[in-house]
């Protein structure tokens, strides 16, 4: 187990990657049965083949990730951050060219050096919102 700051610097990475869009320098930031929990899109096969199966989801998309809060205890490294981005769409709500900002937080779990396990938390809903998404309640039976 590395010390909590490489842990720390460890989760910096990854998002610093992500906005990047460097799909292969993260491949070689997590280990090969690497999961991510919460969010879109889900059943994700494990390791860098869930990795470049998440980016090609995104479609065209350009997006800023700023760090809020780095905690790490142990093996685990929690992040608050906030997204910049625009994207064709989301959830299949095209966005027209609106720019989106979200938050995120993410727990990453570390094994010797690679990100092990991610867990994810955004504001989806609000995402939602911000391309004027229509939320309508089910139809009754």
């Amino acid at each position: 187990m590395g010390s909590v700051e490489e842990n720390k610097e460890i989760a910096r990475r990854f998002l610093d990657l992500v906005s990047e869009d460097n799909v292969e320098e993260l491949c070689g930031l997590i280990t090969p049965s690497w999961t991510l929990h919460g969010g879109p899109p889900g059943g994700l096969p494990p390791g860098p083949a869930g990795m470049r199966e998440l980016f090609r989801s995104f479609g065209a998309i350009e997006q800023r990730w700023t760090i809020d809060d780095v905690i790490a205890e142990k093996d685990k490294v929690v992040v608050r951050a906030t997204n910049h981005c625009r994207q064709e769409s989301f959830l299949g709500v095209p966005s027209h060219g609106k720019p989106q900002t979200f938050t995120a937080t993410f727990i990453h779990r570390i094994a010797d050096g690679e990100i092990d396990e991610t867990w994810r938390n955004a504001d989806d809903l609000g995402r939602l919102l911000q391309l004027e998404a229509r939320i309508e309640p089910a139809a009754a039976d």
